[in-house]
């Protein structure tokens, strides 16, 4: 499929942060995460990928390397490979970010 409607994408979960997968190629993918207020994911780094984070909707705390933001809807971060980088919900609305990393670390 190379068409992919964002707004009937996103699925929320009180357990956890959940990742919705829109595609997905050998050199990449492309989710959308979905946190509830509260929900993270800890800060990791990924060996050799460029990994970037854009605020569809609510407000995120975002930390590349030593520093963390707040980004609000239309706001992107992105890591460079083997940069620290995580994102949390510390607001009381949802928060859905469009991720995209690559290369993809899936690939065989």
């Amino acid at each position: 499929m190379s068409f992919v409607h964002t707004g009937e994408a996103p699925r929320f979960s009180h357990e956890k942060m959940q990742k919705v997968n829109l595609f997905e190629t050998p050199q990449m993918f492309c989710d959308i995460y979905c946190l509830e207020p509260g929900q993270e994911q800890k800060v990791h780094a990924h060996a050799g990928a460029t990994k970037f984070y854009y605020v569809i909707e609510g407000e995120a705390l975002v930390t590349i390397g030593a520093e963390t933001r707040r980004l609000a809807a239309g706001g992107l971060a992105w890591s460079a490979p083997d940069e620290p980088h995580g994102v949390s919900n510390g607001s009381r609305e949802r928060l859905i970010l469009l991720v995209s990393m690559a290369p993809n670390p899936n690939a065989p």
